[in-house]
């Protein structure tokens, strides 16, 4: 039997509507900071201050964006009320990061909440205090500068449960460190001074570009580690206001990589958003530049033609329905790839010499990346013999000159990349003389085979037949170990990096200077010299000034000779 309290379907009261709303709004102290630093960038702030007193429910977000008028100030916490969007159409071509016209009320729901601003040019400002259904409790003038501020009290006090179910402190600061470094990500621009309980927390310099922001971010980066770039979508048209397209910033794979994908980063128009096959897209283009078990550090900010998302998913707008998917996610991924083989710039003097001092300081260290993060720049990739073989050291190494420096690049890995490349571009089966007869093999072995394109076809009990294989195979004396490692698993991708692996100049070779040179040019001309398809830094190199600053080298005849 129904409980007959609920046996009739009713309209819920207004302030039960509202403060359910409210409820899903504003769910904890970084939603709170999200929503109004999102209205200051909405409102063109090139400066916003936060301020927090967590222990006290308390926050203020000042910005210096374009203010309100005081009747726009007695409609700003009125439910559904807002200046970004007039007509259903309008949902359709969003082009602010607010819309729904909830934040400032659900906040008044939820807390006191005062509004201070004033128009450029005014004399004065206005300050408005609300009530709980978002009207204009007390208005005053007040003195300030042009901007607004925006203040909450007694944050969740009319919802004792929601207080309480707070997580601990540390995990708020966490989350609104978040909101905030999201937000100055895709608005690299702005300047962000951050305060708590009185005294400065976070601040942020304003960046043409994300690049000179992530560093900020990341304590470890530098911009020397990072690679950005601008590529327009294709198929959007030309719309001079839009200009459709991607921002990628990547840092290098032999320098800076993540043990979790937690700076595998997507924005679109202005907001960070979950967008999981784009960020798949990002780590499969990384994908045998890193070594293994580690993430890429990337951030791809998607310019979209407002027409061609639909942000109505969830009240806190991170997800999206976005138009051509898959499009975009085949742009953003080539985009990476062509990021990934672009030539670096040369180090800053300082930080060479830093660098330089740290590769002395572990040279003796045991650990097989001790210089993983040491490698200054690639060598030149203009043109072939932009590095010249001098030597090999220990069967293993090559020893080269460039213009400016030299270089130590280690010949196994460097000679696994050009094959690796070479094998993606040019995938070939050949036929045996002889077939290779391979015993014991499982039924997911040979469904393995037959996927690369190696049928097996039975020789006797317990037996199969292998009659093509891999053109790099072919004449080496252990194919039938390689067909047997290439059946394990995994797919074409997988089993060329294998390939490459087995086929590869082994270390410990020794090899003449027209070898050492070839290779070094092939290595020179591939996509991404900077790792081998496991991952691991190939080049590690020294600039002649990096050189001449350890040895204490100077150019003044009496001083370096000791003459004064």
């Amino acid at each position: 039997m129904p409980n007959a309290r609920f046996s009739c379907i009713q309209p819920l009261p207004g302030e039960v509507v509202h403060s359910i709303a409210a409820g899903e709004v504003i769910d904890s102290l970084a939603a709170a900071v999200r929503e109004l630093v999102e209205n200051a960038l909405d409102a063109q702030a090139t400066h916003i201050a936060l301020s927090l007193w967590p222990g006290q429910g308390r926050l203020r977000v000042a910005d210096n964006g374009i203010a309100m008028a005081l009747d726009d100030l007695h409609r700003a916490a009125v439910p559904h009320s807002t200046s970004k969007i007039r007509t259903q159409a309008d949902l359709w071509q969003v082009q602010s990061l607010g819309f729904r016209g909830e934040a400032l009320h659900s906040l008044a729901q939820a807390a006191q909440l005062e509004i201070c601003s004033r128009l450029a040019g005014d004399e004065s400002g206005w300050r408005v205090v609300y009530s709980r259904l978002g009207q204009p409790q007390a208005t005053a003038p007040t003195a300030m500068a042009p901007g607004t501020v925006v203040t909450v009290s007694e944050l969740f006090e009319p919802w004792p449960a929601r207080r309480q179910g707070l997580p601990a402190l540390p995990r708020q600061l966490s989350q609104v460190q978040r909101v905030i470094y999201h937000c100055a990500l895709a608005h690299p621009t702005v300047t962000w001074a951050v305060q708590l309980n009185d005294r400065p927390w976070l601040a942020l310099t304003p960046s043409p570009t994300a690049k000179g922001l992530l560093p900020q971010l990341v304590r470890s980066l530098a911009a020397v580690d990072l690679h950005e770039g601008w590529h327009p979508a294709p198929w959007a048209g030309a719309e001079p206001l839009t200009k459709p397209g991607i921002y990628g910033l990547i840092g290098l794979p032999d320098r800076c990589h993540r043990p979790r994908p937690d700076w595998v980063k997507v924005a679109v128009n202005g907001r960070l958003v979950a967008v999981p096959e784009l960020e798949q897209s990002i780590v499969n283009a990384f994908r045998h530049t890193l070594p293994r078990h580690r993430y890429p550090l990337a951030f791809l900010h998607l310019t979209v033609p407002p027409g061609d998302i639909d942000w109505n998913r969830r009240p806190d707008k991170g997800t999206l329905y976005l138009h051509q998917l898959d499009e975009w996610t085949a742009l953003g991924q080539s985009h990476i790839t062509d990021l990934l083989g672009q030539h670096t710039a040369a180090l800053p003097e300082a930080q060479q010499q830093q660098r330089v001092s740290q590769l002395f300081k572990t040279a003796e260290s045991p650990s097989a990346y001790g210089v993983a993060s040491l490698s200054d720049e690639l060598p030149y990739r203009e043109r072939v013999g932009g590095l010249r073989a001098i030597a090999q050291v220990h069967d293993r190494y090559i020893l080269a000159e460039q213009a400016d420096g030299l270089c130590l690049i280690e010949q196994h890995i460097a000679h696994e990349r050009v094959l690796y490349e070479r094998l993606q571009a040019q995938w070939q089966l050949v036929p045996l003389p002889t077939p290779v007869v391979l015993a014991g093999l499982t039924d997911k072995q040979l469904e393995q085979l037959q996927r690369l394109g190696l049928a097996a076809e039975a020789f006797g009990p317990n037996r199969w037949a292998v009659r093509t294989a891999p053109a790099p195979l072919c004449d080496r004396p252990d194919l039938p170990d390689a067909l047997l490692e290439l059946s394990l698993g995994g797919n074409l991708d997988t089993a060329q990096v294998a390939i490459a692996c087995r086929t590869a100049i082994r270390n410990g070779t020794p090899l003449d200077l027209a070898t050492l040179q070839t290779l070094l040019d092939d290595w020179q001309q591939t996509r991404n010299p900077r790792t081998c398809p496991h991952g691991r830094p190939i080049c590690l190199t020294l600039s002649e000034s990096s050189l001449a600053r350890f040895f204490r080298r100077s150019w003044v005849v009496g001083k370096s000779h000791g003459l004064e």
